[in-house]
């Protein structure tokens, strides 16, 4: 009789709660990260501007999905205008800085190439920016009177913030998986047109000494021997 009373008191429980809890859990911002597929033409230099906050942490990561040669030129200055990171000719690339108050500027350029276009993508994971210290301030204020619980709000922010942070995880790597994959399928789909152009030639080739060859060995059994009358 007893086990029957406590499934409608958990339930009235949780109805009670549920106003409580729903404009902590609306509270949240959404993540911060970021990523951009596109194409860069031939001779052309693109720049990007991220505003960042002081004492954050901003990781930059790029790749080249198609293009002759795979590679691009990058560029990563601080806002006061100093180079933190330049590469050239670079397929891929991971870069992670702390930062200051101002608006961090990265470019791309490819302007080495006269003739080829380039797809880059780049993703950008912000950390430190603030947004997890407002959660929580905005979590206490209805922290008051839940004593009953078990499970305290400050349990339920911990777990919401672990799985948001996995979600986040996953997120990003099935991102560059899929950049990974677009990557290799470029790379894929150049090298089978290549091996057909290739094929075509070679054939193309074979007919022609083929018939160079029957030619050859037909004018040597002819007889040009000139009959008298």
């Amino acid at each position: 009789m007893g086990d029957k009373i406590w499934l409608p008191c958990l339930v009235l429980l949780l109805a009670t709660l549920y106003p409580v809890l729903l404009p902590g859990v609306a509270g949240f911002t959404p993540s911060l990260d970021s990523d951009f597929t596109f194409t860069l033409p031939a001779g052309q230099k693109e720049c990007f501007y991220q505003p960042m906050p002081l004492k954050a942490s901003l990781e930059i990561e790029y790749q080249v999905l198609d293009g002759a040669g795979l590679d691009i030129d990058f560029h990563l200055a601080s806002p006061e205008g100093r180079t933190l990171v330049f590469e050239q000719r670079k397929s891929d690339g991971v870069h992670t800085v702390e930062t200051e108050d101002g608006d961090y500027m990265f470019c791309f350029d490819n302007t080495f190439s006269t003739i080829s276009e380039k797809v880059i993508f780049f993703e950008l994971i912000l950390d430190n920016m603030g947004e997890q210290e407002q959660e929580q301030e905005d979590w206490k204020k209805y922290i008051t009177g839940t004593d009953m619980l078990d499970m305290k709000l400050e349990d339920i922010l911990e777990s919401i913030n672990s799985i948001k942070a996995r979600l986040s995880k996953s997120g990003h790597i099935q991102t560059l998986l899929r950049a990974f994959e677009a990557r290799d399928r470029n790379i894929q789909e150049s090298n089978f047109d290549r091996v057909n152009f290739w094929s075509m030639v070679n054939l193309v080739v074979m007919v022609v000494v083929s018939a160079i060859q029957v030619y050859m060995l037909k004018s040597l059994f002819e007889d040009k021997r000139k009959s008298r009358t």
